[in-house]
């Protein structure tokens, strides 16, 4: 399976905000974009181009595959599969992307990052409905619970991420307990409830030419 496997902090410059991709990092004076806020390469630090409306709507695109960390191919077919759901495609594909398996992990709080929590469902750490699900991208249904598998609550990622997960909002959209480690979804969010810095109708706009 491809992946990208270059410095994230990279992509945190090229998008000029913080995307928290990697985790405790992102938090401290460690962060690139508080050391560096340029963009990377030798031509960072020049003068920046002219933005064309289709840049514009690359850009957001591109905002919004980094921060859920997924391929090109991958975001476009979610895109089509909100374009043919009823209602703001926008929004919908958005609701898709947060309600993976691997964003929900993140969300409550059992993984300092995306990509850690996608490394957790793959190895099979990750349990909805009692059962192991080891694909990232797994749809959780509203009702679904999500859980740490019990011999991997003792993992000292999953004890650390639970430790610092009071500096995220608990979203009122999932419910967890601390002490078995399970959350549930308890409903689709609305776009009000999601908290990431994109706007989704550029990508619909960029999709719709």
């Amino acid at each position: 399976m491809a992946r990208y496997k270059d410095s994230v902090c990279r992509l945190c410059r090229r998008e000029g905000i913080r995307l928290y991709l990697k985790g405790d990092r992102c938090y401290s004076d460690k962060c690139a974009i508080e050391r560096r806020s340029y963009p990377p390469g030798e031509h960072g630090q020049g003068r920046r181009p002219k933005v064309t409306p289709y840049g514009v709507q690359l850009r957001e695109k591109q905002k919004a595959r980094r921060i859920y960390g997924i391929l090109e191919n991958q975001f476009r077919n979610y895109f089509h599969r909100a374009s043919r759901k009823q209602g703001v495609t926008g929004e919908i594909l958005l609701q898709l992307l947060e309600t993976r398996l691997d964003n929900i992990v993140y969300r409550l709080g059992l993984a300092p990052s995306r990509s850690a929590a996608r490394q957790l469902v793959r190895h099979g750490h990750v349990h909805v409905n009692a059962r192991r699900v080891d694909i990232p991208s797994f749809s959780v249904r509203p009702g679904d619970s999500v859980s740490v598998a019990p011999p991997s609550q003792k993992l000292q990622v999953v004890k650390d991420a639970v430790a610092n997960r009071r500096r995220t909002e608990m979203q009122a959209w999932l419910d967890f307990d601390e002490k078995t480690m399970t959350g549930v979804l308890l409903q689709v969010p609305s776009r009000e409830d999601i908290p990431v810095p994109v706007q989704e109708h550029l990508i619909v706009e960029l999709y719709s030419k």
